[in-house]
């Protein structure tokens, strides 16, 4: 074929607009929420000509994998889903981008997002992570078994009820166990729930001079009730199951309670649950001490400043975080599936508010979290099912395994505690915080 100089003048340009194409690496992790994201972004790649690629993630592998990559400077993801945990961390050591102009943006509204949220999402005024969902936690529960059990649910019920009522619901000949809790090891899997439950307790992980709490009565009480109530009333095999796993038996009609991220709530009354209408919601549990056992939470989305395209990864955070996508999934999906907990005006929109039997419990539940006094008694860190220093990571899932194969029964939770204590001991010894 003779190449005309209108076909070299076309091959031409589109080498170049090939080669001028930006691609962004995004980093997820595989909640229903974020594949939801992801099925939806062709519509960003058509409206910006910016391609992108999708790196889907089991929540601990996701955690690893960006630490690793943000710590080395790899530059390997463009966009990084992290947390309430990360992201202050992250930016006071220098490594992720401030969304100077996504907060500059008056169609993007960053006022708009909930207090609690954008709070934990910034330093010095600066917001450097957009939250796509932000969470608390509280109790999801079968409505048709708890009156079978002949009780009835209180909006803000005590553990002792919990354990009450995860015994009576218990049904083992019809594979339905009474409550479903996190045992996957992981500060962000069981080690979030169980810290969040232990702070309803009186326990904490440190006291003021930074000396581990694991051998105290309040964790020895917390790591006791959970064990013992997991037996009596939990899963089989449940040392494994995380967020996903625990959403599928719940789905599946297998839990009569589950305490877990309000996130979970549009899910278990959704399509894909057997048990969407006999579902019902209340507060996390307390201990009678003034303290719930919910957390404070956001799944957000990040630039580091090892990427090449951080103008390109703004604009896809603002599309994926602005009203507008939440307006895309309502119309999509209906209301009731757009992901919760980021912005006030959600919660002032009626047509949320009729479809979403959750939203005030959803709001009620991250407003009362208090991540500067997460414990009963005082302590020198802040974060509730977490500790907001950069060694916690770590700490946290050394303890997390301990206390999963407790859960597993391959040690005593008196050993457990015990060896939490020392190991955090020498952990936080070495990190010069024990003197």
């Amino acid at each position: 074929m003779k190449l005309t100089p209108f076909i070299v003048g076309a091959l031409t340009l589109a080498l170049a607009s090939s080669a001028s194409a930006e691609t962004l690496t995004i980093a997820t992790v595989n909640n229903g929420d974020m594949i939801r994201m992801q099925a939806l972004s062709p519509a960003f790649t058509t409206e910006t000509g910016i391609d992108l690629n999708w790196v889907v993630l089991e929540e601990n592998t996701l955690r690893q994998n960006v630490t690793t990559d943000i710590a080395t400077n790899g530059g390997q993801y463009d966009v990084m889903t992290i947390g309430t945990y990360e992201a202050p961390i992250w930016a006071k050591q220098g490594w992720l981008v401030p969304l100077d102009a996504l907060s500059a943006d008056a169609t993007y509204d960053v006022d708009d997002i909930l207090p609690a949220i954008r709070g934990g999402l910034s330093v010095d005024g600066k917001l450097y992570a957009a939250p796509f969902y932000g969470e608390s936690s509280m109790v999801m529960y079968r409505k048709d078994l708890m009156e079978k059990a002949g009780l009835t649910m209180p909006d803000a019920p005590t553990w002792e009820f919990i354990g009450q009522a995860a015994r009576a619901m218990t049904d083992r000949a019809n594979d339905i166990n009474g409550i479903c809790l996190r045992g996957k090891a992981g500060w962000g899997e069981n080690m979030a729930f169980l810290t969040a439950m232990s702070n309803s307790f009186g326990a904490s992980w440190f006291d003021e001079n930074w000396k581990p709490q694991f051998d105290s009565p309040e964790w020895k009480s917390t790591l006791d009730t959970y064990l013992s109530l997991m037996t009596d009333a939990g899963p089989a095999g449940a040392s494994s199951n995380g967020f996903n796993e625990n959403l599928t038996l719940f789905q599946q009609g297998k839990c009569g309670m589950w305490i877990d991220a309000t996130v979970a709530a549009s899910f278990v009354t959704g399509k894909d649950s057997t048990v969407a209408d006999q579902v019902g919601f209340a507060l996390a549990p307390d201990n009678g001490l003034g303290k719930r056992g919910n957390w404070l939470w956001a799944w957000s989305l990040a630039v580091p400043t090892s990427s090449q395209h951080a103008e390109a990864a703004e604009k896809f955070i603002n599309w994926a975080t602005n009203k507008a996508y939440l307006a895309t999934v309502a119309e999509k999906e209906g209301w009731a599936a757009v992901p919760p907990g980021t912005r006030t005006s959600l919660y002032e929109n009626a047509d949320y508010q009729a479809a979403a039997p959750f939203a005030k419990m959803t709001l009620d539940s991250i407003n009362s979290a208090d991540p500067t006094k997460p414990s009963v008694k005082p302590v020198p860190y802040v974060g509730i099912q977490f500790v907001a220093i950069p060694e916690f990571a770590g700490i946290g899932t050394n303890v997390g395994q301990l206390f999963s194969a407790a859960l597993a029964g391959q040690m005593s939770a008196d050993d457990a505690l015990a060896q939490a204590q020392d190991a955090t001991t020498r952990d936080m010894t070495r990190a010069g915080y024990i003197k």
